[in-house]
C-alpha cells in the first residue's frame, strides 16, 4: 500500500474542490485512479475538507494503515477544514433527500454546494449530480 499524498497539478489550482474520502483513499493507496485524481487535486487553499471527511479518513486509516493516520490528518488540517454548520445541516437534509443520499454523503455533497465547490470523488452515489467530477473506478478495466 502505498500511502501518500502526491503532487499537486497547477491546473487544478484555480478551482476550489471538495476531495470526497474515496478520492483520498484511492490517491493513499496509489490505485491507477488515485494516479489519475493527482493530476486533479487543487493547491491546499482552494482544498476543502470538511470534518465528515476528516471523521471517514480517520476510521479508514485507523483500519487499513494506523502508522500513516497522524499524517495524513496533519496534511488535511493544512487544507480549508469546514466545519458542519446549520447552513450546512439543512442543506444536507434538503439534499439528502432529493438525491437519496445517505447522511454522510449527504453532508458531504451539501459541504460542496454551500462552499460553491466542485465535488471529486470516486462514490458512485454521486455520478450524474450537479457539481460533482465523478471519477468511475471501474473504467479501464475489462
Amino acid at each position: 500500500m502505498a500511502i501518500g499524498i502526491g503532487t499537486i497539478s497547477s491546473d487544478a489550482a484555480s478551482l476550489m474542490r471538495l476531495i470526497d474520502t474515496s478520492a483520498w483513499i484511492e490517491t493513499l493507496i496509489g490505485s491507477p485512479i488515485g494516479a489519475r485524481i493527482v493530476g486533479l487535486l487543487p493547491s491546499q487553499d482552494q482544498w476543502l475538507v470538511p470534518t465528515m471527511v476528516q471523521l471517514e479518513l480517520a476510521r479508514w486509516l485507523r483500519r487499513e494503515a494506523p502508522h500513516s493516520e497522524d499524517r495524513v490528518i496533519a496534511f488535511s488540517q493544512l487544507c480549508r477544514v469546514v466545519p458542519l454548520d446549520t447552513e450546512t445541516a439543512l442543506a444536507a437534509a434538503e439534499l439528502g433527500a432529493i438525491h437519496r443520499l445517505a447522511m454522510a454523503d449527504a453532508i458531504i455533497y451539501a459541504t460542496a454546494q454551500v462552499q460553491n465547490a466542485e465535488l471529486l470523488t470516486c462514490d458512485a452515489h454521486f455520478d450524474g449530480l450537479p457539481g460533482v467530477t465523478f471519477e468511475d473506478r471501474r473504467a479501464g478495466l475489462s
